[in-house]
């Protein structure tokens, strides 16, 4: 095998795609990862960074475009690191990510079977509820934006494709706001600055926002005029809030919010479910392929109204009680205390009197419901990206559910889940992919498992 080295130039097609979004070449048996490349794609490529077993590349000039390769539509793509596919059409982005769960439940699951359909988003732009802006100092004025992939340097945005314009609007105001008074910039390096970040929610259902100011101090400077600017922008803002994080740390939110003006929290609608929505609370930044995926993992559930349903890993609740109505009784399994405690008041607020939350780690409140004899008929599992641990299936399995519904965000835990329920006489009857954030390199599944 001949050794690449950095700075060699080298000419290859593009032939995969990474999880994360890359393209894949090889030369001389060597994989090379060549960030913002399209499948099909004809190079020169400059290797900037080799390893024992593989190595990474730029492209230095293109020969020949791949099929879906399309000219992005974003000024500051790929700069920001916000979006993997913004060089590529869309229905090439969702073949790919097809293509990423089918490879994985054959490579890592063992399983000859390809998803039952893919859910694509029929508006792949606007589609974020929730935006985190950082905010900086350049040539002492305020400038906002994303940090830049792997650094905390701010790649300044006019408008962000994945968010409602008006977020644009509201960070503008905000920046505006700070260049005409006293607060300055939180500055990482030395702790020092007051203004650290914007955080905006909307409920697309219900059209309000909360704006949220996050400080390092206890509030702003003539916070007053921040309330009277910010409300100016548009009438559907209903909740500006500050946050204090104190801290030196990487964590955009403090744990302490105030009101400044207007409710301290907003509401949004899913699946017919009223959600409360505050500062602090999860809530799924794609509202309209959060109800699409949930209606995939309630069809899957198969509720009549006559059993039973465990939530594990229900987080705010919010897929427990969407399907709440057909299930007999609903139990939340959830080690946050905060996401429980809103789970409990999103049930209250909706007068869904069958809910029961419980705050445990998932293998420790599956054998706490089981202790106290609660058998669930059928669970719906929404784990972290890093999967299920054994104990929890295996606890799943003693308990004998007629049917397991999985909703996963990493394809890879997910085919390794599956062949771990398959030992104990499990069998995967069906799945679907679900692109719940268009753009980026994540992509979801649902999938059913049965008793063999």
């Amino acid at each position: 095998m001949a050794s690449l080295k950095k700075n060699d130039v080298i000419q290859a097609e593009i032939e995969g795609m990474t999880a994360e979004g890359s393209g894949v070449a090889r030369h001389d048996g060597m994989a090379v990862f060549v960030p913002n490349s399209a499948p099909g794609d004809i190079a020169e490529i400059t290797i900037i960074k080799v390893t024992g077993s593989y190595a990474v590349g730029k492209i230095h000039r293109l020969i020949k475009s791949g099929s879906g390769r399309c000219e992005p539509d974003c000024p500051s793509y790929p700069k920001c690191g916000g979006c993997a596919f913004r060089h590529m059409t869309y229905a090439e982005e969702c073949r790919i990510k097809l293509q990423r769960v089918n490879d994985a439940m054959k490579r890592i699951g063992s399983l000859d079977m390809e998803a039952e359909g893919f859910i694509a988003d029929d508006n792949p732009d606007r589609y974020r509820n929730k935006a985190q802006i950082p905010f900086g100092s350049e040539n002492g004025q305020a400038v906002f934006g994303f940090y830049a992939e792997r650094s905390h340097r701010i790649i300044p945005f006019a408008d962000c494709k994945l968010q409602p314009e008006i977020f644009a609007a509201i960070a503008q105001s905000a920046a505006n706001f700070i260049n005409d008074t006293p607060n300055d910039i939180y500055d990482e390096t030395t702790g020092k600055g007051r203004f650290r970040h914007l955080y905006i929610r909307r409920g697309f259902a219900t059209g309000e926002i909360m704006v949220c100011a996050v400080v390092n101090a206890n509030g702003l400077v003539r916070e007053d005029e921040f309330v009277r600017r910010i409300r100016a922008v548009s009438p559907e803002i209903q909740s500006i809030i500050i946050n204090v994080n104190r801290e030196k740390t990487n964590v955009i939110m403090g744990k302490q919010c105030r009101t400044a003006w207007g409710k301290d929290t907003i509401q949004d609608i899913l699946c017919g479910v009223t959600f409360e929505i505050s500062p602090l609370s999860f809530y799924q930044v794609n509202r309209a392929q959060a109800e699409r995926l949930y209606l995939k993992a309630a069809e899957y559930a198969g509720l009549d109204g006559s059993q039973v349903l465990f939530d594990i890993y229900c987080g705010t609740g919010t897929v427990g009680l969407a399907m709440a109505s057909k299930a007999k009784a609903l139990y939340g399994i959830e080690i946050i205390p905060d996401a429980v405690k809103n789970a409990i008041h999103n049930a209250e607020l909706n007068g869904i009197n069958k809910a029961h939350f419980l705050c445990a780690d998932a293998a420790e409140g599956t054998r706490q419901l089981r202790s106290e004899r609660i058998i669930p008929d059928v669970v719906v599992i929404d784990p972290p990206r890093k999967g299920c641990s054994p104990d929890v299936i295996s606890l799943i399995n003693d308990m004998s559910p007629d049917r397991v519904v999985y909703i996963s965000c990493d394809p890879a835990t997910l085919a390794r889940d599956v062949a771990r329920f398959g030992e104990y006489g499990w069998q995967l009857e069906k799945y679907t992919a679900v692109d719940m954030f268009p753009r980026t390199a994540n992509v979801e599944t649902v999938a059913l498992l049965v008793r063999k």
